[in-house]
């Protein structure tokens, strides 16, 4: 069974780099882009459409490590009041105990 994940992930992988790799080949010609403020230096087509894929990837990554670590804060804080209640309901279970001893 672990082969068979291997020899798919080898072939998964092999498949991305000719897309690639084709995808390079056939976008060559040069283009420069304009930011109205900023002029990019001239390059290939391919080499800013994957800078630009890699760029957001990037910045998808930064923004969920924000967001999970944001709602792992949260999810500590409802742990500790939660832990809190409990305690408390505990306590005043044993106090009602106790008074009606």
């Amino acid at each position: 069974m672990r082969f068979i994940k291997t020899l798919i992930i080898a072939v998964l992988v092999l498949l991305v780099l000719l897309v690639g790799i084709t995808f390079s080949i056939h976008n060559t010609e040069k283009v420069v882009i304009d930011l109205v403020v900023l002029q990019l230096p001239e390059a290939s087509l391919s080499l800013w459409l994957i800078a630009a894929f890699v760029t957001g990837g990037f910045l998808g990554v930064i923004l969920s490590v924000f967001t999970v670590f944001s709602l792992k804060t949260r999810l500590g804080s409802a742990k500790r009041k939660a832990s809190s209640a409990q305690k408390e309901l505990d306590h005043l279970r044993v106090s009602n105990l106790k008074d009606a001893v």
